[in-house]
């Protein structure tokens, strides 16, 4: 891994979505989104993102992509490792999401990683991966795993993250990577 440059943060406070439309370029083959304390307004929302190609007005590209998780609950009346058909898409034009059923209390939230490749490039698709941790709306962590790809060949410039309803706290980091 390279060297990260910090290039923008964004600090979400009862906002309806976390819109980065400036940052994403050329500059790097690599960037890299960080998730600090997210926290929904309304308790078990999924945190989700969709992108916006290069001259494009709405953030809908397709997608193909794939979603799992491990969990345990706090009890520790039960564990695994799950894949979710609920979590891919397979040409979906659908916000994808990140992190699923974060609880909105005090103590619960959702943070991790989300890295995006080549986004400029208008030869090949976009891949992309991400890893969240993420305090359940019941007492249990989940540790989400999604991958895949934006299915255009057009250059990526803007990222949306939101909640699947209602509002959201948090902080979102935009890096390129050297």
């Amino acid at each position: 891994m390279g060297i990260p440059t910090l290039i923008s943060t964004h600090t979400a406070s009862d906002a309806a979505s976390v819109d980065i439309t400036s940052g994403i370029d050329s500059t790097y083959d690599e960037y890299m989104f960080v998730f600090t304390d997210i926290n929904p307004a309304t308790n078990g929302a999924t945190f989700q993102f969709q992108v916006n190609a290069t001259g494009e007005s709405d953030f809908d590209e397709t997608m193909t992509t794939t979603y799992f998780e491990a969990y345990h609950a706090e009890a520790d009346n039960s564990n695994g490792v799950v894949y979710k058909t609920s979590g891919d898409q397979a040409q979906g034009t659908a916000y994808q999401q990140l992190a699923r059923a974060t609880g909105n209390g005090a103590d619960e939230c959702s943070a991790g990683i989300l890295h995006l490749f080549s986004p400029s490039n208008t030869t090949y698709v976009t891949h992309f991966y991400s890893r969240l941790s993420v305090h359940k709306n019941e007492p249990c962590v989940l540790d989400c795993y999604v991958a895949g790809y934006i299915n255009i060949t057009a250059a990526v410039d803007e990222i949306s993250f939101k909640m699947s309803t209602g509002n959201l706290d948090g902080v979102v980091q935009l890096y390129g990577i050297a």
